[in-house]
């Protein structure tokens, strides 16, 4: 599959909706997914270093990463300093290296903005979700509440 990554717009909130609401569904989770969330949780997102989207030969948004600085207090109670990332891709789109182009992306994004590690917390449960990042050489350091939580350090 021939995929365009470039950096997300506030135009591709919609687009990203359709991507994150197919997977959304697929865990069977009540996380929101609507494009006024894709802009205020990924695009637009005070702590955003990076939002890239991965975009097939029609125009179609296939998946997309987050990148995020982990601030004190932040939400997933990632050691301040590092960063978040979160990572979606659609199943038409997965195993075709959309998932390698966008961390690619995403982890000269990271060295840039200095951070020395990336968290990325998956869900105990989702198999595909916790090979992606081991792949990448993400290795787990917690394992708490049905979650698995793995750690890419960059220095």
């Amino acid at each position: 599959m021939k995929v365009i990554i470039r950096a997300a717009n506030p135009e591709n909130a919609k687009g990203m909706s359709l991507v994150l609401r197919e997977i959304i569904h697929a865990w069977s989770s009540e996380r929101p997914y609507d494009p006024e969330h894709v802009l205020t949780h990924y695009i637009a997102h005070p702590d955003k270093i990076a939002c890239t989207i991965a975009v097939d030969s029609l125009g179609n948004i296939v998946g997309f990463q987050s990148l995020k600085h982990a601030r004190t207090g932040n939400q997933y109670d990632v050691i301040p300093g590092w960063g978040i990332v979160g990572s979606y891709v659609c199943g038409s789109a997965a195993g075709n290296g959309v998932g390698r182009l966008l961390f690619q992306s995403t982890r000269f994004a990271a060295i840039q903005a200095g951070l020395p590690a990336i968290d990325a917390t998956i869900g105990a449960g989702n198999e595909s979700g916790l090979a992606y990042y081991d792949v990448f050489g993400f290795h787990t350091y917690l394992t708490p509440n049905g979650r698995v939580r793995k750690r890419f350090d960059l220095g």
